[in-house]
This record gives C-alpha cells, structure tokens and sequence, in this order.
C-alpha cells in the first residue's frame, strides 16, 4: 500500500513520499515540520519556517488553495499523502520549481526513493506530461 500517482509522477510507500518532501523542504531552505511529525523540526538550511497553522487545512491539502503561495514548492510540501490532485495550472510552476532544487539533491533516500535526483526527475516528467494533456496530476 502507498501513494500512486497519475502520470507516474510517484509511485511508492507513504513514508517514502513524506521523506522525500523533507528532502526538498531543506534543500530549498525550509523547516519541514508538521505537528502530526513532531520532532522532525531542526533540518533548516536559510531559516525559512513554514507555517502550517495557516497551511494545515482540508482544502489545501487536497491541492485546491484559495490563493496562490509565492514558492510553488508549498504546493507539494502541503498536499495530502494519499488522495487530492495538484491542478494543470500548478504542474508546470511547480516542475520548474523542482528544476531549481535538483543541483542541491545528493545521494539515495533509501528504499522506495533511490537517488533524490532521479526521483525528483520522475516527479517533474510527471507533472510535465500531466500538462502537457491539459491535465492535473491525481494522487491515489
């Protein structure tokens, strides 16, 4: 059992999934902290803290925000693990986003990650193809 994706975005085990996006949290400067996980904060590289008070809420996320964040990032380190979509108009923002990330990601996250890279790669050919066919990406 874990997250699949539509697009082949992601395919693998839920904590899989929730390492992966700590990965990125801190690689692009964020404390990846969430009070259902607590006692993960720490892992901070610029200081930059997200606030889940404000992004901790059902409509989020299933990926629909009501306002756009100013790092498209957020789009993903706030989505549901198991169910939502990250809609067409997000894909691409949010795969150039990823883009940005991939010279800071070294080495393997383990089992059902491998290499950050590549996985992340996999992650942004996803979203790609997803809007190239006028689509969201649906997770599942």
């Amino acid at each position: 059992m874990g997250l699949d994706t539509t697009y082949e975005a992601w395919h693998g085990a839920y904590s899989a999934f929730f390492r992966w996006r700590r990965k990125l949290a801190f690689v692009a400067g964020y404390s990846y902290f969430h009070p259902v996980h607590s006692g993960l904060d720490g892992e901070c590289r610029n200081g930059r803290f997200v606030d889940w008070d404000l992004l901790n809420t059902p409509l989020i996320a299933q990926g629909n925000w009501l306002t756009k964040p100013d790092d498209p990032l957020l789009i993903l380190l706030a989505h549901s693990d198991c169910d939502g979509h990250i809609r067409y108009e997000d894909c691409i923002p949010l795969a150039d986003r990823l883009e940005e990330l991939m010279p800071y990601l070294h080495g393997s996250g383990g089992e059902h990650i491998g290499n950050y890279r590549a996985k992340t790669q996999q992650f942004i050919d996803g979203l790609r193809a997803a809007a190239d066919d006028g689509q969201g990406v649906l997770f599942r």
